[in-house]
């Protein structure tokens, strides 16, 4: 059984309908012969997106395999013994070049008895956005099942939406069941739970390249929704260079922000789980007492949780997402 060391994997690119080319202008990325790229999954345990490593003595090995293998020594013996072979978080990139449909993600329990999946709670990192450019996150007043129902019906959902303009560094929580869809111009880093079950509510009557429009779900996201109004949806951090800023702790993930401009430790014994950094800006080197793994902006790297210190030593400043399961 070959030693573990923090783990970055090739990359996996999905076609959309609404993407555009940050991608490859902004994150640097090779999409190849793409004519555009929505998303990339950069650490999937979804079946049929299983990430491969792609550097190293376990080069060529998927994280299926490797969870199989390692069990408790990747991912942490709590986490293995809660979610077994199945790695429980999906990391993305997503570049929006045109509205996302209205969607909605069904909860644990839903999702268990309707698709056998885990539900999808998930958040939002802003990496870039154009000017005016905005997203939606839940509803602009309280409502009723029926009242929401109404809206549908006479074609007037996008009254009843939420939307924020937003602006680089935003951050938004999204919990399941709360409507939402990123709008044009975002370019955001997503952290979720493995899961890729989505009800699509509207989808701005598009069609597809044989002229038909994509199928929406609005009966079978009814039972999906949850119709709470908050006065807020935009989470609250205040950035602080060298410091380790907490940006979203639920059940499922926490997910910290680094801004640094020198060394920073990083104390992970007691935490018995994996640890996902993203480099949003700048780069950097994971130093973990055997080698020093460079990791540039637009990459995620899995840290083992056999991995208990290691130091985060700056290129040149940088911003990273930390992400585990406390």
């Amino acid at each position: 059984m070959a030693e573990l060391y923090p783990l970055k994997f090739k990359t996996i690119f999905k076609d959309k309908i609404w993407g555009g080319q940050k991608i490859k202008t902004i994150l640097n990325k090779d999409i190849g012969k793409l004519p555009n790229c929505g998303e990339t999954w950069e650490i999937s345990g979804v079946k049929g997106n299983i990430s491969v490593v792609s550097e190293g003595s376990l080069a060529g090995s998927d994280l299926y395999s490797l969870l199989k293998e390692y069990k408790g020594k990747l991912v942490g013996e709590r986490v293995y013994k809660k979610f077994g072979n199945e790695f429980p978080l999906l990391v993305k990139f997503i570049d929006a070049n045109d509205d996302l449909s209205v969607q909605v993600h069904p909860n644990d329990v839903l999702a268990k008895q309707r698709h056998d999946s885990f539900g999808k709670t998930e958040m939002w990192y802003i990496f870039q956005a154009d000017e005016d450019a905005t997203l939606n996150t839940g509803f602009n007043r309280p409502l009723t099942r029926e009242q929401y129902l109404e809206h549908v019906e006479k074609g007037e959902l996008m009254d009843i939406l939420n939307i924020e303009r937003v602006k680089s560094d935003d951050v938004y929580f999204l919990p399941a069941g709360r409507v939402h869809y990123i709008g044009k111009g975002c370019l955001l880093a997503e952290i979720q739970q493995t899961s890729d079950i989505t009800y699509r509510i509207y989808d701005f009557d598009r069609k597809d390249d044989q002229g038909k429009k994509r199928e929406l779900h609005t009966e079978a996201s009814l039972d999906a929704i949850d119709f709470t109004f908050h006065q807020d949806y935009k989470s609250k951090y205040q950035d602080k260079e060298n410091e380790v800023v907490q940006l979203v702790s639920c059940d499922y993930f926490t997910t910290n922000k680094l801004h640094c401009n020198q060394l920073i430790e990083r104390d992970f014994k007691s935490l018995d789980s994996f640890v996902i950094y993203v480099c949003m800006e700048g780069s950097l080197a994971l130093d973990y007492g055997k080698e020093k793994i460079k990791v540039q902006k637009g990459e995620a790297v899995l840290v083992p949780a056999t991995i208990g210190k290691l130091s985060l030593i700056p290129n040149r400043e940088f911003k990273v997402l930390e992400s585990y399961i406390a």
